[in-house]
């Protein structure tokens, strides 16, 4: 029990460094290994079938954001709960929050995975290409086969933020490395040796997916947790799974929207792509290239997520502890850190975009050529600022103020983003909609810039004023 208790303890009597990178770098390279069963689908995809089939994952791609905002909703809700509850000493209502959040991320996984392959063909259908696209064709060999994993995928992905939050971050780091590196090495099996074409990529992620899904799982039922998972003595408790949603609300709304905005980028990238690119099947081409775009931001982006990950617990419990000026160095280390994985990201993105996009088609053809190095470019034009606005974004959830959370994460998504793409598309075609993110990206920061120095102010008073432990 004792070496329980110091796990969870640590993360009020450490160093905010030292913290910071313990509990950052598996988190950043559990992030990115997590990307990597994306991009690397993507890029064996697109080296092993063609450059239109690359648009085909493009379109399912909303369907997949939202699978991921409800494992966000869940995962990351208990684990704020979770971190939370122990740094008040409460370990019993930590346990039943991870109870909790289990049954919930099987419950969603079943009912996505129902609704999906009943409706799949009209859904995809709808979800941005034009009419007899080639990428509809493979969007629906890839996403029928994923739906099968999408239990493997919750269960993996949700529960291993909860891991975290008991201080054993490198459990979740060693679950995805697991998983991502079994979907690296089964790709280019079931693609080039087998010939199974975009089906293969799936079968590869849904595999990786269920082998992470089984370590995390054994963890977390293993005397060795502090939080242990106990599935016989479960009993729906909703007052809990009230809070447990209340806590995940921002970054499944943060995702959810996101998912909203990608099949808006989906259907105006696909109407103007044949007249700005000048092809026949230029709306296909231009979705590829939209994907490999956001594949290269994905990367980018993963390591922020990570330290924004790494943060929440060391946020979480100091918070609960009420050590406030602990709370300040975590926040504006993490800062730092973010931001400057967003500014190296940013300089790599302008210096090679022609060489980046040839990762994904090394033999692309001259629209794609044309379109996808210069569209990366303006859509990154504002990446520095973003490390800024995701941490930004979770220290209100942290503090007990998830509303401002949840509006800082629907004026990027929703507020902003769509309406810039619906006028600038209008006006512009295909390049108003690459130019709309970096403008709703500049407004997102002056705003949110405002409400955080209301929030550090306050934070600084509290601590000012003798409530430090």
């Amino acid at each position: 029990m004792n070496e329980k208790q110091d796990a969870a303890s640590r993360l009020g009597t450490e160093s905010i460094g030292k913290l910071l990178l313990k509990f950052s770098i598996p988190a950043i390279t559990g992030m990115v290994v997590n990307a990597l069963y994306n991009v690397v689908d993507r890029i064996f995809v697109g080296q092993g079938v063609n450059e239109i089939a690359l648009g085909g994952l493009s379109l399912v791609l909303p369907l997949m954001t939202i699978g991921m905002a409800f494992a966000m909703l869940f995962g990351i809700g208990a684990a704020n709960m979770i971190s939370m509850r122990l740094g008040q000493g409460r370990r019993q209502d930590a346990e039943n929050a991870l109870n909790q959040c289990f049954f919930l991320l099987i419950g969603i996984a079943v009912v996505m995975m129902t609704i999906v392959l009943i409706f799949l063909d009209p859904v995809i259908s709808l979800l941005g290409a034009e009419k007899n696209s080639e990428a509809v064709f493979y969007a629906k060999k890839y996403f029928r086969i994923i739906c099968y994993g999408f239990v493997f995928f919750m269960i993996g992905f949700g529960l291993s933020h909860c891991t975290r939050a008991q201080g054993f971050p490198n459990i979740t780091m060693f679950g995805m490395i697991l998983g991502a590196g079994l979907n690296i090495i089964l790709d280019p099996i079931f693609i080039f040796i087998f010939k199974w074409g975009v089906e293969g990529a799936a079968w590869a992620t849904i595999i990786s997916q269920a082998v992470s899904a089984v370590y995390i799982l054994y963890f977390c039922m293993n005397k060795r947790a502090i939080v242990r998972l106990k599935p016989l003595s479960f009993k729906p408790d909703w007052s809990v799974i009230k809070q447990i949603m209340a806590f995940g609300s921002a970054q499944f709304l943060l995702q959810f929207l996101m998912s909203a905005v990608q099949f808006l980028n989906n259907k105006s990238v696909g109407w103007y792509g044949a007249d700005a690119l000048g092809v026949a099947n230029g709306g296909d081409v231009a979705l590829s290239g939209m994907n490999i775009v956001g594949s290269i931001m994905m990367l980018i982006l993963m390591p922020v997520f990570g330290i924004n990950q790494g943060a929440q617990p060391i946020l979480g419990y100091n918070y609960g502890a009420k050590l406030f000026k602990r709370v300040l160095r975590a926040y504006t280390g993490a800062i730092a850190a973010a931001s400057f994985v967003c500014v190296f990201g940013f300089i790599i993105v302008f210096l090679f975009p022609v060489q980046l996009v040839r990762v994904f088609v090394p033999d692309g053809s001259d629209a794609l050529m044309y379109f996808a190095p210069t569209a990366m470019r303006i859509l990154m034009l504002m990446l520095p600022l973003a490390g800024f606005q995701i941490v930004s974004s979770n220290l209100f959830i942290v503090t007990g103020r998830p509303k401002i959370s949840i509006f800082l994460s629907m004026l990027r998504q929703c507020l902003a983003l769509i309406p810039c793409i619906l006028i600038f598309g209008r006006i512009w075609g295909l390049w108003g909609v690459v130019a709309a993110a970096p403008v709703a990206d500049g407004f997102s920061f002056l705003i949110t810039s405002t409400l955080i120095f209301f929030e550090i102010k306050k934070l600084r008073d509290v601590r000012l004023h003798g409530q430090i432990a």
